[in-house]
């Protein structure tokens, strides 16, 4: 029997099951540590100084910022809640698992998360089919969210640098996304969960990238409340499809990126779009020096004899 002590191991997971081979064990240890050589090396690059002096006055900001950070791990537990009874504490695999796809690259925080469900039987016999639907549904629900909200913020998409190409623009994103939801046409050999488990994932995650594009729209809002709320609408609609683009690390710094070029980079908006980013990183540098913390403590505790830790 065999147990991976990574940085965002924790206490009370079920049991493990047995495991001949070590690849896993040896790719679930080099993923935590490619995670946080990343968040080192990007945080690296934070001028704290420059940070410090866009810091907005109204604090506001701080409860939405951190419900937005949360809505996912917290979405993504209630899933697997419904499907595995995955415990409370699956709770904190699911943040790493989040860190990992944004500050690595995308899916690498899934294969950790398949990784280490894979290793405990009371969870599920098959993790791979669940993970591959909840995914799908969450790429699906992220296109139709998107395609409701250029319709939506049309009118105001004229206020980004797009020039002569807006309505050419507008055209190649809506026709894009309407082209992902031709998967449904071969439900039955994509899908691995039952019909009405896919529709209630599928709710659940419109009602999660609902959320998190109105919280997002409305942190920009409180930082900088003078442009129009459907302004703010249209960045956050911009940031969830760039969200999407697979293979890339820190989505919120070449999302930064974009913005920049789109709205101008003396413009303030600029400003605000790199401070979120910012902010993300540093969260994420947090929450995964608070796992790396307590696993460090879980295994340290687990090796004093009885007597010493009681």
């Amino acid at each position: 029997m065999t147990f991976t002590a990574t940085p965002f191991a924790h206490l009370e997971l079920p049991t493990l099951k047995p495991e001949k081979n070590m690849w896993s064990t040896w790719l679930s240890r080099g993923l935590s540590a490619a995670l946080l050589i990343a968040i080192v090396l990007q945080l690296g690059q934070i001028n704290t100084a420059q940070l410090h002096d866009t810091l907005p006055e109204n604090l506001w900001f701080l409860p939405v910022l951190l419900a937005l950070y949360f809505a996912l791990p917290v979405a993504d537990w209630i899933i697997f809640r419904r499907l595995w009874m995955l415990p409370v504490s699956g709770f904190f695999i699911l943040l790493a698992k989040r860190i990992g796809n944004e500050v690595l690259i995308s899916y690498s925080g899934e294969v950790y998360f398949y990784l280490w469900a894979r290793k405990r039987t009371e969870l599920s016999s098959a993790p791979f089919g669940a993970i591959k639907d909840v995914n799908i549904l969450s790429a699906l629900a992220a296109n139709l969210i998107a395609l409701l909200l250029l319709c939506v913020t049309y009118p105001f998409v004229s206020q980004l640098d797009l020039g002569a190409y807006t309505d050419a623009s507008v055209l190649s994103a809506a026709i894009f996304l309407t082209l992902s939801f031709v998967v449904l046409f071969f439900s039955r050999r994509v899908f691995t969960l039952e019909r009405p488990e896919l529709w209630w994932i599928f709710g659940v995650h419109i009602i999660r990238l609902s959320a998190g594009t109105l919280l997002c729209a409305l942190l920009w809002y409180i930082i900088l409340p003078g442009p129009h709320f459907g302004f703010w609408l249209v960045l956050s609609m911009i940031r969830l499809l760039v969200g999407r683009l697979p293979f890339l690390p820190n989505k919120e710094a070449l999302f930064a990126v974009i913005a920049v070029f789109l709205v101008g980079q003396d413009s303030a908006v600029s400003t605000l779009i790199t401070l979120t980013a910012t902010a993300m990183l540093a969260l994420h540098f947090i929450v995964a020096a608070m796992l790396g913390g307590g696993a460090l403590f879980s295994r340290y505790h687990g090796m004093l004899p009885e007597k010493a830790s009681a």
